[in-house]
Parts: C-alpha cells; sequence; structure tokens
C-alpha cells in the first residue's frame, strides 16, 4: 500500500507542475492571429477574416453562468457602446455548446457573439486551453486584435471585472499613435 501512495503522489506532483507550470506558451505582439471559424449562440459561423478592417477583443473564457465569467461577460456588454465607438467588436470563446451560449446570452442579456469552440482547437491555437484529459475548459485570456488581423494586445489571466475597461484604455493609446 505504501508504494501506492508514492506512485499517486509523484502523479499529483507532476499533474501539478504541468498545470502550474509558468513555462507557458503564448502569442507575440505583432504577430498575424490565428485564424478561427466558429458559430455563435444563434448557429452563425464567425471568422477572423470576418473582422478585417475593425479592432476585435477576443476573449476565452472558462464557462458560460459562472460567477467569474459573468462579471466578466456583464463588463464587456456595459462598455460595449463605448467599444463600438472606437471602432471595436468583442467576441466571447469559450468550449460550451451554442445551446449553453444562448441561455447565458439571454439571461444576462449579452448583445455580441459568443464562439462555441467545442473541439478546444481555436482555445489550443491562442495557447488559452487549459486540457485536464476529460475536462477541458479555456483560460481568462483576452487578445485584442488589431484591424490588420495582428495581435495588437494580450491579457493573461485578464481580471474578470477589469479587462473589459483595460482593453478601452490601451485602445484608445493604440489609436492616439
Amino acid at each position: 500500500m505504501e508504494w501506492l501512495a508514492i506512485i499517486l503522489s509523484i502523479i499529483a506532483v507532476g499533474f501539478m507542475f504541468r498545470f502550474f507550470s509558468t513555462t507557458k506558451k503564448v502569442l507575440k505582439l505583432g504577430q498575424p492571429a490565428p485564424e478561427f471559424k466558429l458559430r455563435d449562440q444563434f448557429g452563425k459561423m464567425h471568422a477572423l477574416a470576418d473582422f478585417q478592417g475593425k479592432w476585435l477583443a477576443l476573449y476565452f473564457y472558462p464557462k458560460d453562468d459562472t460567477p467569474g465569467c459573468t462579471k466578466q461577460a456583464c463588463a464587456f456588454r456595459d462598455s460595449l457602446q463605448q467599444l463600438t465607438e472606437l471602432g471595436a467588436e468583442v467576441i466571447g470563446v469559450s468550449v460550451d455548446d451554442t445551446n449553453s451560449h444562448a441561455e447565458f446570452a439571454q439571461k444576462f442579456h449579452l448583445q455580441f457573439p459568443l464562439l462555441a469552440d467545442t473541439t478546444a482547437e481555436t482555445a489550443a491555437r491562442y495557447y488559452s486551453l487549459i486540457n485536464l484529459g476529460i475536462i477541458k475548459f479555456a483560460r481568462r485570456n483576452t487578445f485584442l486584435i488589431d484591424p490588420h488581423g495582428k495581435i495588437a494586445r494580450m491579457y493573461l489571466s485578464a481580471s474578470a471585472a477589469h479587462n473589459s475597461s483595460a482593453v478601452i484604455a490601451d485602445l484608445k493609446q493604440l489609436q492616439a499613435i
């Protein structure tokens, strides 16, 4: 029995090292944003190319209708007019399906697309996927993509409460240049 406890401890330490490792891959500022083509809560397909010529706040979040994700989505909802005035669009992405997104969007009156990355491929391309084997979910990362499709800013482990205001501040700064 003692050997079983030792083996389980080694597995647990290895898992924790992998999950909490600080040597995560990230995208680089100025590089082209990875392409995506996903359906929103209404079944409409959206691709990165659809936003050519516009700023895009693409935010990944773990799970519909959870406290942090609701706070983040509602903050983007409340900032949507200001973001639109700055020429930006907002899209949320999680691995939840379109039905879950539809319920979440309706419950909180979200007026922007929530994309269903059910295969988790888009989250992986943006290095925003936590993969625990059978369970997968997105990291709370946001990417501000410029009108040319390049990554202008990244908000890794973004604050649910302050993510939208940080995006607005950076948009103003980038557009003033």
